[in-house]
């Protein structure tokens, strides 16, 4: 029985050359498709945190406008308080040369004024209680949406890049 050899071309035959050829097309066309995807993906994400930073910002904007409007509310509240008790001071200062005249007059007046006064600041406290309420829903509110944009910027990213890597 005679042997036979299978002959295997050289590294200068003209067989590897096709084959090096057909290879180096293959790896830069590889390259160059993942190379797409690469920029593809890239380009996703940069849209997806653009989206999620105007979001961010509009919610920073709208904490600072809240912010503003409650600082306000309370302030105007804290102005007319002063005011109120400016007002209480001096009738106290007209009513005092009253009490050596009629002294249990004096004082049921001065217990009356010191119970509406206590019912004002009570009254005070409780409408800034509710400005602060009304401020934490409207932020509440203002957080969902936010997260319900960023969710759905990123299920759009997410979308995307399952479609470009199915491509």
């Amino acid at each position: 029985m005679a042997k036979q050899t299978t002959r295997r071309p050289g590294p200068g035959s003209t067989a590897n050359k096709g084959t090096d050829m057909q290879d180096t097309k293959q790896a830069q066309e590889m390259f160059k498709q993942g190379s797409g995807k690469m920029v593809e993906t890239m380009t996703v994400w940069a849209d997806a945190n653009q989206r999620v930073l105007r979001e961010l910002a509009e919610l920073s904007a709208a904490t600072a406008k809240e912010g503003v409007r409650l600082y306000a509310e309370l302030q105007q509240t804290g102005i007319e308080a002063v005011r109120d008790a400016q007002a209480t001071a001096l009738g106290w200062q007209n009513t005092w040369q009253d009490a050596p005249r009629d002294p249990l007059a004096w004082y049921q007046r001065a217990l009356t004024d010191s119970v509406e006064n206590a019912q004002k600041w009570f009254r005070i406290l409780e409408g800034n209680a509710q400005a602060v309420t009304r401020t934490a829903e409207r932020l509440s509110t203002t957080a969902e949406q936010t997260g319900k944009g960023i969710q759905e910027s990123f299920s759009e990213a997410v979308t995307k890049l399952k479609d470009v890597y199915a491509a």
